[in-house]
């Protein structure tokens, strides 16, 4: 058998390796994305920066538990302008490395997607990741753009009108039909999709009676998410033909063997970040590697929607 290797291909890009940092892990400076690449990830993204500055949500805002971590940091961010020299800086560093730069975005509505996505362009970005499914500021910004594929194919075609770039559009899970919405998406004219989010979720102090984070509610990661992010792009890859960065609770090899057999052709990688550091990457990649020679798959390509074809 020809030894496997772990470079891939993503939107006419070739990647050291599928393994992706998620938005929202230390997506917030030039240095913290390089280390991240240095560290083994084949990309970064960066956190997701909006039309204005936020200064996100009181503490707590994070707390771990026994299946992983539940969030409401709300969206921090400088805003898209000041945004704008971090990304220039990143993708510099990073392009030594062969490391490519995705760029988070969101909005409050669908003409300010398209704005913010034409201020972030400037920073000529690798792709523009498109979050409407944050699931922590919905009393602020109203129900996700996620939530129906009328609403998510509306925000797409407008970011799509507005940039040349390729685009990624970010779902939840938290729908009756991802799939229908993931094809919405794809009609509008993105070029991939990432899958999940955060799903909705609330831990409660017995103690003192209450919800233990500030914002009450937020967005469950880690490996409770697995098997929901499994099913999801299990469902969003029988329905669309486009590449999947599949996200949620992937924490070995293992995990992004079987993320990539669910359909996706990107593994992204958020919690596990948060919990033992940058260092994950070359780990996960080194026991995904193990796993592909042991079980005879000789590239990335040769799992990307194993399971759905059994």
């Amino acid at each position: 058998m020809t030894e496997p290797k772990l470079s891939c291909s993503f939107l006419r890009q070739t990647m050291h390796n599928p393994l992706v940092l998620a938005s929202g892990i230390l997506g917030t400076s030039a240095s913290l994305l390089e280390r991240a690449a240095l560290e083994g990830a084949g990309a970064v993204t960066t956190k997701s920066c909006g039309p204005e500055p936020r200064a996100g949500h009181p503490n707590p805002v994070a707390v771990a538990w026994q299946g992983g971590v539940i969030n409401a940091v709300g969206l921090t961010n400088p805003g898209a302008q000041e945004e704008v020299p971090l990304l220039r800086a990143a993708k510099q560093r990073l392009a030594a490395l062969g490391v490519p730069l995705f760029a988070s975005i969101f909005a409050p509505t669908t003409e300010q997607f398209a704005e913010v996505a034409r201020i972030i362009a400037e920073a000529d970005p690798d792709l523009i990741e498109v979050n409407i499914s944050c699931p922590n500021v919905a009393s602020e910004f109203g129900t996700p753009f996620s939530a129906s594929a009328e609403s998510a194919a509306a925000v797409t075609r407008a970011v799509r009108a507005a940039v040349n770039l390729p685009i990624s559009v970010k779902l939840a899970p938290n729908v009756a039909n991802i799939g229908q919405i993931a094809r919405a998406v794809a009609e509008e004219g993105a070029d991939a999709v990432t899958a999940i989010n955060t799903m909705p979720a609330m831990l409660i102090d017995a103690a003192a009676g209450k919800p233990i984070l500030y914002n009450r509610s937020g967005g469950l990661s880690g490996p409770a998410l697995k098997p929901i992010a499994l099913r999801c792009v299990y469902e969003i890859a029988r329905c669309v033909s486009l590449p999947i960065i599949g996200t949620g609770g992937i924490s070995t090899g293992t995990d992004a063997a079987e993320m990539l057999m669910a359909g996706a052709s990107l593994v992204g990688i958020g919690s596990a970040v948060w919990q033992d550091g940058p260092a994950v990457f070359a780990r996960i990649g080194s026991e995904l590697l193990a796993f592909m020679q042991t079980a005879g798959y000789e590239s990335v390509e040769s799992l990307c929607g194993r399971a759905i074809t059994q």
